[in-house]
């Protein structure tokens, strides 16, 4: 059904369904007409309530891509054609209020509500960004490892309070072609008028693991073992420190839990 969708598509719908993720490439930077053309697609995104609540930050400074690559422990952070990093952005909607209007708007630009319209919004505008880098022939990944020292990337791009980074994309010429990843099958994900039984989800879940681990087993690049629930069960099993994100966000004047 897949191909049958590519084969008889448009471009766009044939580009979106061959994403795949690149994580190598080659040396040549983004022109700033590419730069342009992805930033203002990004701008075209749905925006809940028109508040465009994000904002994009190109990390072009050699030393700061070293040092973030360090951090990250990951190559392409530092080798690629352009890193964006997007945030969420509730700060730049009060620069134009008074100092009254800032004090009353403070209680709903620190609630959750509203850093979920930026955190949405921002992921809706990455996904522009995405697609049209990929119909210009370029590659990308959407890279949460930025994050892993949150504190220091803050730092580094001088974010205002109530400005939280949230992810970076790479983007450049690609230096691979990996093989796509299956997804989920679609009856796994879209349901009609009601969440679907757990009954038929395993069952659904079970044959996909099948299948996602027949494909890292001959894929043409780091190979593994294992399957889709069991990668995410042992995820969610882990320890992980989020005490240390939510006290970030707190002090950024988010009021989060």
């Amino acid at each position: 059904m897949r191909n049958e969708v590519v084969a008889t598509a448009n471009e766009v719908l044939a580009t979106i369904m061959n994403h795949r993720s690149i994580r190598k490439f080659t040396n040549e930077r983004l022109t700033q007409a590419q730069i342009a053309t992805i930033v203002q697609a990004a701008q075209m995104a749905a925006s809940s309530s028109f508040m465009q609540s994000y904002s994009i930050i190109g990390l072009t400074d050699p030393a700061l891509k070293r040092e973030l690559r360090d951090t990250t422990r990951t190559p392409y952070v530092e080798d690629n054609g352009h890193l964006f990093i997007f945030c969420a952005d509730l700060h730049r909607v009060g620069v134009m209020g008074s100092e009254e209007d800032q004090q009353q708007m403070s209680g709903m630009l620190a609630s959750a509500a509203f850093y979920q319209i930026a955190v949405v919004d921002a992921a809706l505008a990455a996904q522009n960004a995405v697609l049209a880098a990929e119909s210009m022939g370029l590659g990308a990944v959407i890279m949460g490892s930025v994050n892993r020292d949150i504190k220091r990337l803050d730092e580094m791009l001088q974010l205002p309070a109530h400005v939280m980074p949230l992810f970076g994309i790479a983007v450049g010429v690609p230096d691979q072609e990996p093989e796509i990843k299956p997804r989920l099958p679609m009856d796994a994900v879209y349901f009609e008028n009601r969440y679907a039984p757990d009954a038929e989800q395993r069952a659904r879940i079970e044959a996909y693991d099948l299948g996602i681990e027949r494909y890292y087993q001959t894929r043409s690049e780091n190979n593994r073992a294992g399957g889709w629930s069991g990668a995410n069960i042992a995820k969610l099993k882990t320890n992980m420190p989020l005490q240390g994100l939510t006290d970030f966000m707190r002090s950024k004047g988010l009021n989060v839990t």
